[in-house]
């Protein structure tokens, strides 16, 4: 689970803050934080809330983003101007906790997490587990104080709250502090499934798959779990590389027929088997109860006859979609089908028409933009994809979803510096966000020399998600830059266990080679080129070693 520290803006009002805060230095960082630069930001804020006497609120903003730059000695002014100007909140703790990590003042990063740990209640223990899972730059002190505060006894010891410090204690790389935390949770919930599917995963990531897959038997033998656990169970056979377990897990228990998202979730794990047949079984019975005008029925149809390659079926289906929130996602699919048949021109009109549809809820709109973006790249028009993205912020400025796919197009352009300043800006809004963390992390790693500040990016990301294939294959990546050729090739190999993907394969290939393993690395590009021939970091990879 991604935790996330959110850090409450205080009262303008509090301790006499002045009607009018400094215009021009607020003017002057917000402009700053619009234009992905947070460091300016924390300068033009501090200078404000120096300048606004009693205004807690530009304390509090001038900490939020210090809180995501490198500067320790700007984060202390401004949290010393926070801290005194308004009452003590989880925030102000955190922020607290935080800047004791990064300064490595570990006794005092301790005592603030006890106290929000002890007094917070759930908001406090969430915070608590954000600041040791994204504050620190030191992944092995968080895990220290961790240890220390489980040694302690103050981690909270419900289900929910022992998964979240095992998922915590994985994503720091202790595996030994998560054994501890796991034997407490077996003693305390011997039967809970959340801290057994996270056992399975971290089975799976130690490249113990053989006991993963124990586990995750038992908890599918175990019969007692509600619908949504056994959904996770089988996505967990997924996770294994066993997609037609997880659907034949699903079959065996099967929920009314008005469930369909677990419906859905069979066929996308029979899809992901490649099972057409039992894939094409499961339409035929949708199919017989599609009478009555279903919108979630019929937009299923929808997406099982695409899985099955029968766009005209699937492009009947989503004609008929009558209403509801399923008619806007079948509106989208009928302008991709259309282009799957070849009917270009009918598809770009459907697109403009929802583009410009005023009746239309915002996400439809701004996914009809995406969508155009991603059929133009497929034609190869790079032009107009570009077009398609420059529109669509130009109706939905800074929209996240927007700019992370101008950054990818701009990266696969070799625009390095345009793709860097739409992930920035993504990190403004949004700065726990996992996708544009790892996205910019592995760009910087692979693009530029700037490993330290890559290495940063990507460890965040890591944190919060940290069974992430993606992730872990950025993370192998930026150790190789670093020259940590044997640390790199561990983490590379165990995100190839996660996803056989030919990127990280290509990845664990040039590791190889630097190392002198060269009959290991050419197997590894043969792998690669198996799974994907095309893959850009393949051909990239290959041309580097002269092959």
């Amino acid at each position: 689970m991604a935790l996330c520290l959110a850090l409450p803006v205080a009262p303008a009002a509090a301790r006499g803050a002045p009607a009018t805060p400094p215009l021009r230095e607020v003017l002057a960082a917000e402009f700053a934080v619009s234009s992905g630069r947070p460091e300016e930001a924390v300068t033009w804020y501090l200078q404000a809330a120096r300048a606004a006497s009693g205004d807690a609120a530009l304390a509090s903003r001038a900490t939020q983003y210090a809180l995501m730059g490198r500067d320790d000695g700007a984060l202390k002014e401004a949290l010393a101007l926070w801290s005194a100007r308004a009452p003590e909140s989880l925030g102000m703790q955190g922020a607290r906790a935080t800047l004791a990590l990064r300064t490595g003042r570990a006794r005092v990063a301790r005592r603030e997490l006890e106290s929000m740990l002890r007094d917070g209640g759930a908001r406090g223990w969430l915070a608590a587990y954000s600041v040791l899972g994204t504050g620190s730059r030191d992944p092995e002190l968080s895990a220290r104080v961790l240890g220390q505060l489980f040694e302690r006894d103050v981690l909270p010891t419900s289900p929910i709250a022992l998964a979240a410090a095992g998922q915590l204690a994985l994503g720091l790389g202790d595996d030994a502090l998560f054994g501890r935390i796991d034997a407490v949770a077996r003693e305390l919930h011997p039967g809970d499934p959340a801290m057994g599917l996270l056992r399975v995963s971290h089975l799976h990531r130690a490249g113990r798959s053989a006991e993963a897959r124990a586990v995750l038997d038992a908890l599918a033998a175990g019969g007692a779990a509600g619908p949504r656990i056994r959904e996770r169970i089988a996505l967990g056979y997924a996770e294994l590389g066993d997609p037609a377990a997880g659907a034949a897990l699903l079959a065996a228990n099967p929920g009314p027929d008005t469930d369909l998202g677990q419906l859905a979730l069979r066929a996308s794990l029979l899809a992901d088997a490649d099972d057409k047949q039992a894939l094409a079984a499961l339409y035929q019975g949708l199919s017989a109860g599609a009478e009555v005008p279903n919108p979630a029925r019929r937009l299923l149809l929808g997406q099982v006859a695409e899985f099955l390659e029968r766009p005209g079926e699937a492009l009947d289906w989503y004609r008929s979609v009558p209403g509801g929130t399923e008619r806007d996602t079948a509106r989208l699919r009928e302008t991709k089908v259309l282009h799957d048949l070849g009917r270009k021109d009918e598809a770009w009109a459907a697109l403009g028409a929802l583009q410009q549809d005023a009746a239309a809820n915002e996400r439809l709109r701004r996914d009809a933009y995406l969508m155009e973006s991603e059929l133009r790249r497929a034609d190869t028009d790079d032009a107009a994809e570009l077009d398609a993205l420059a529109r669509g912020l130009a109706a939905f400025p800074d929209e996240s979803a927007l700019l992370y796919s101008r950054a990818l197009m701009w990266e696969r352009r070799d625009d390095i510096p345009r793709a860097e300043a739409d992930l920035r800006r993504i990190l403004v809004a949004e700065p726990d966000s996992t996708a544009a963390l790892n996205a910019l992390g592995y760009t910087l790693a692979d693009r530029t020399d700037r490993y330290a500040e890559a290495l940063e990016l990507i460890e965040r990301a890591r944190i919060a998600e940290p069974a992430n294939a993606a992730i872990i294959d950025s993370y192998g990546w930026v150790l190789h830059r670093l020259g940590r050729n044997e640390e790199a090739l561990v983490e590379l190999r165990r995100a190839f266990v996660l996803e056989k993907d030919a990127e990280i394969a290509s990845h664990v290939g040039t590791v190889l080679w630097q190392l002198g393993r060269r009959d290991e690395a050419r197997e590894w590009f043969e792998q690669a080129r198996a799974i994907d021939p095309d893959n850009r970091s393949l051909r990239r990879a290959l041309e580097d070693i002269g092959a």
